[in-house]
């Protein structure tokens, strides 16, 4: 059965993504938990195998248009993946359902968060100022270098999906642009989705296996967020991008310290549990 309203929430969620290009894990999110109370194990389960199906028609879009690097998109993996199995395994000793990992995750979701707002406010600077006086000046980064630093990219996208869903948009763009600066932006953007399908996949599939995946929910999100986002790109055209992203970036803000407020009691809770973990 559909619920009405987590598909007006997911086709809310999808104009944006549509209007901003940028992930629905940092919007899908917060949405669960802040609006309908779902626990962040649960939300975060959910919403990365609801990211995996939408981004696969997007990679399947650039695969089309020959705008996917798969050379990029190895390395990446080649990092994320491993990372990925080895955070699931982690996850995998606390009861997800609990007051401890509820908090870890709402802790990095705060991060993730943060870290995204920053991106889309000083995202486009930073690489301006990165090609002046790197790539112009330096000629950039050696061929291994870049190798290795993809690789490590991967690695940190791995362990921040996996934990709060959210990473492999915003941070995920910004940080190959900074990578691969000769490459054209449809590349970048199309082997940033395509990275993500294999990534939110083995990411969910393990949230499932350990029991923090509401299919009803997922369901009723995708009814809503796949129109969503063709309308989205619909009006992305006709509204300044700039504003999009600054009013975006200014509820991820909003969002993340009420997130980390809420939760900042709990960070005790954390501590005792690893540490009751390390000692057995």
């Amino acid at each position: 059965m559909i619920d009405p309203l987590y598909s007006l929430s997911g086709l809310a969620v999808g104009m944006l993504v549509g209007m901003t290009g940028v992930g629905g894990g940092a919007l899908m999110t917060p949405l669960l938990i802040m609006l309908f109370g779902v626990h962040p194990a649960t939300a975060v389960g959910t919403d990365l195998l609801y990211a995996a199906a939408t981004k696969t028609g997007g990679s399947l879009v650039h695969g089309y248009a020959r705008s996917i690097d798969w050379r990029v998109v190895r390395r990446l993996a080649s990092g994320s993946v491993p990372a990925t199995i080895v955070t699931l395994a982690l996850l995998s000793h606390f009861n997800l359902n609990g007051d401890a990992a509820g908090s870890l995750i709402t802790l990095v979701l705060s991060v993730a968060l943060f870290a995204t707002a920053f991106v889309l406010v000083f995202g486009q600077p930073l690489v301006a100022l990165y090609r002046e006086r790197v790539v112009k000046r330096q000629g950039g980064l050696d061929v291994r270098r870049t190798a290795a630093m993809t690789v490590f990219v991967g690695a940190v996208l791995g362990a921040l999906v996996s934990i709060s869903s959210v990473g492999a948009g915003a941070i995920g763009v910004i940080a190959l642009i900074l990578l691969y600066p000769q490459l054209p932006m449809a590349k970048i953007v199309g082997s940033d989705i395509a990275h993500a399908v294999p990534l939110t996949l083995i990411a969910g599939f393990g949230h499932w296996m350990m029991g923090s995946v509401d299919w009803h929910i997922m369901l009723s999100l995708l009814v809503g967020s796949l129109p969503g986002i063709f309308i989205g790109s619909y009006f992305a055209i006709r509204i300044p991008e700039r504003a999009l992203r600054l009013i975006l970036a200014s509820t991820l803000f909003v969002v993340a310290s009420r997130i980390a407020f809420e939760h900042v009691h709990s960070a005790s809770a954390i501590l005792t549990a690893f540490t009751r973990r390390a000692v057995e």
